[in-house]
């Protein structure tokens, strides 16, 4: 959780730290708020396990034991946003912890942070690339079999990081340690260089955090979870007026994915949203604490989809749970196969599966 540091060093009076996403002070003096504050840790260290073992699992599949598909390089690419994510908890774990302090120093202070939401933000434009893809091989069937190729794939799957690295340009730019006159010290958002006065630096910091709040909202909540829906309502649509499945396991696995993304994301991009909103007369007058108990909580519930995409996108493959018993690598190397006609980067055009394929492997 990040502060913004307005005063400088030399008037520690005029010293304004605040949560930069959310809210000021994440508070910990209530029963309520002391029970999220230990949920929150628990939730992250189940995420980073269940992350790192998943996700590392279709890493090893996907990555060297399969041939290269336009799947495969999409599900490998999420993977490796949410590993690496979920690689890095830790840190967060003891900054939570620590009640928001940062024992790591300056360097990590940045790096961590940059990290982290390089690959957080990754993966939500993964998710939507993917819903993408779907979409367009269940409706375009025949424009995919002749143009969808992994010389493509390799292209498109570029501008999700692009994306997330612009997201991530403030913590690079701000984002640094600072001590407390008690000797504490914090990776917060300082804005101390950017004004000679403490006006000047409060507007800049209200400006910063408007404008960035608002920006990371729409490109990094609104527009993903707009494709995903409109991608997978369109699916759903063509399950539901063709005979494509014997059953109605397609749906029930869209279902799960659009639940999963929109329960773990809309809580902690609405705090988030809130604390946007209310963050000048936060940053003035120290208000808003019911909203600042939910910073942790609605955070670490966001992380969890990072552990939560393994079995969404690739455990729930057709017949997964049987082949499960023969081989679990090789379970997963199905479940993330596009058919026996797969994809490949060629001079020509490559075999793709039908949309009936494409549907049984939704």
């Amino acid at each position: 959780m990040k502060k913004t540091s307005a005063g400088g060093a030399d008037d520690m009076e005029t010293n304004y730290s605040i949560d930069l996403n959310e809210s000021e002070w994440v508070v910990y003096d209530s029963t309520i708020s002391r029970l999220l504050w230990i949920l929150s840790m628990v939730v992250v260290s189940i995420t980073f396990f269940l992350g790192v073992l998943g996700n590392g699992l279709v890493i090893w599949v996907a990555g060297f034991r399969m041939a290269h598909t336009v799947t495969t390089t999409y599900y490998l690419n999420l993977a490796l946003a949410d590993f690496s994510f979920t690689a890095t908890l830790p840190f967060l774990l003891v900054e939570i912890a620590m009640k928001e302090k940062w024992p790591f120093g300056w360097f990590l202070c940045k790096f961590f942070h940059i990290m982290v939401n390089v690959n957080l933000f990754g993966s939500v434009f993964l998710i939507a690339v993917i819903a993408l893809d779907r979409c367009i091989c269940v409706l375009h069937p025949v424009w995919a079999q002749n143009h969808r190729t992994v010389s493509l794939a390799r292209k498109v799957i570029v501008g999700p990081w692009i994306f997330a690295l612009i997201l991530t340009l403030p913590n690079l730019i701000f984002l640094t340690t600072v001590r407390t006159p008690g000797g504490d010290v914090y990776c917060t958002f300082n804005f101390v260089p950017w004004g000679k006065t403490v006006e000047e630096r409060l507007n800049v910091a209200i400006t910063f955090v408007t404008t960035t709040g608002i920006i990371t909202f729409i490109i990094g909540f609104i527009m993903p979870m707009s494709i995903v829906a409109i991608c997978y309502g369109l699916i759903a649509v063509k399950i539901h007026r063709r005979t494509l499945v014997n059953s109605s396991r397609p749906l029930r696995v869209l279902t799960a994915v659009m639940a999963s993304f929109f329960i773990c994301w809309f809580p902690f991009q609405l705090v988030a949203l809130l604390g946007t909103i209310w963050f000048k007369e936060t940053l003035l007058s120290g208000g808003n604490k019911i909203l600042f108990m939910f910073v942790n909580p609605t955070s670490s519930l966001a992380y969890f989809n990072s552990c939560l995409n393994p079995m969404l996108y690739v455990f729930m493959g057709q017949g997964f749970r049987e082949r499960l018993i023969h081989s679990l690598p090789s379970s997963l190397e199905r479940a993330l196969s596009e058919d026996s006609g797969q994809t490949r980067d060629t001079d020509t055009n490559s075999a793709l599966p039908s949309a009936d394929i494409e549907m049984k492997e939704v």
